[in-house]
């Protein structure tokens, strides 16, 4: 970020030690930045934007006890002024599915107010036009995230090879888990059996995911709970197919 520029930037922030903390920030460590207003409600927010447009919004996502207000006033924002950047600054460090809405609102990116807090380059990249910008408390999550995800899908993936789990194997169960029959299962796009032939399939899985001296008395409820113990079978991805 050049030295010279002065970029304009409103905050929203309802709650005052943490608005005069922010101002601060830019204040003294991020003086490029020209802080042309600021807003504790979604009505003063408004007000601003009419008496004239900042290059960015520094958006809490919680204000006056709602999480929600935060996320509604981003997609306003991308609706009524696309040129005008938007970086979430929340101290909502637990809520995860708040993130994703709020990436999905149009966000750039989230600093959570925890750790290394907001810093230049944060700034920097959401001005030059990056996406996906965060500071290190949430790349910690993600990337924790992101391995996890990474060593299930090792997992499903050798424990289709151990098991010999085909497709209509994989189909099978994902629906029993679902709570298909499989009369139900029989009426599916591309399934060729009959009720008959995925019962047998079903016992046949049985045999294979179960040790001899365990397989009596094996419904469909336990054979799914197997194939999700071994991994075959992800919660994450339990959605059925076109019928």
């Amino acid at each position: 970020m050049a030295t010279d520029t002065k970029f304009k930037v409103i905050i929203v922030e309802d709650v005052k030690l943490e608005l005069k903390g922010t101002e601060e920030i830019f204040r003294n460590e991020i003086p490029e930045v020209e802080v042309i207003g600021t807003a504790m409600t979604e009505k003063d927010f408004w007000i601003l934007m009419e008496k004239g447009l900042p290059d960015m919004v520094l958006l809490d996502l919680g204000l006056g006890g709602s999480t929600t207000v935060g996320i509604d006033i981003c997609v306003n924002i991308r609706k009524r002024y696309p040129a005008v950047k938007v970086l979430i600054f929340t101290g909502e460090i637990l809520n995860e599915k708040l993130w994703v809405d709020a990436l999905d609102a149009g966000a750039s990116g989230i600093v959570l107010k925890t750790g290394e807090l907001l810093t230049r380059s944060e700034i920097q990249n959401v001005m030059e036009g990056k996406q996906w910008v965060f500071n290190q408390p949430i790349l910690e999550k993600i990337v924790m995230r992101f391995r996890q995800s990474v060593l299930n899908e090792c997992k499903r993936q050798q424990a289709v090879i151990d098991y010999d789990i085909d497709e209509y194997d994989e189909r099978l169960l994902r629906h029993l888990a679902l709570g298909y029959t499989k009369e139900m299962i029989t009426n599916l796009r591309g399934i060729p059996f009959g009720v008959k032939s995925l019962e047998k399939r079903q016992n046949d899985l049985i045999g294979r995911l179960f040790s001899p001296d365990e397989r009596s008395g094996i419904n469909a409820v336990r054979l799914v709970v197997r194939a999700l113990e071994l991994g075959i079978l992800s919660l994450d991805n339990l959605e059925p197919d076109e019928e």
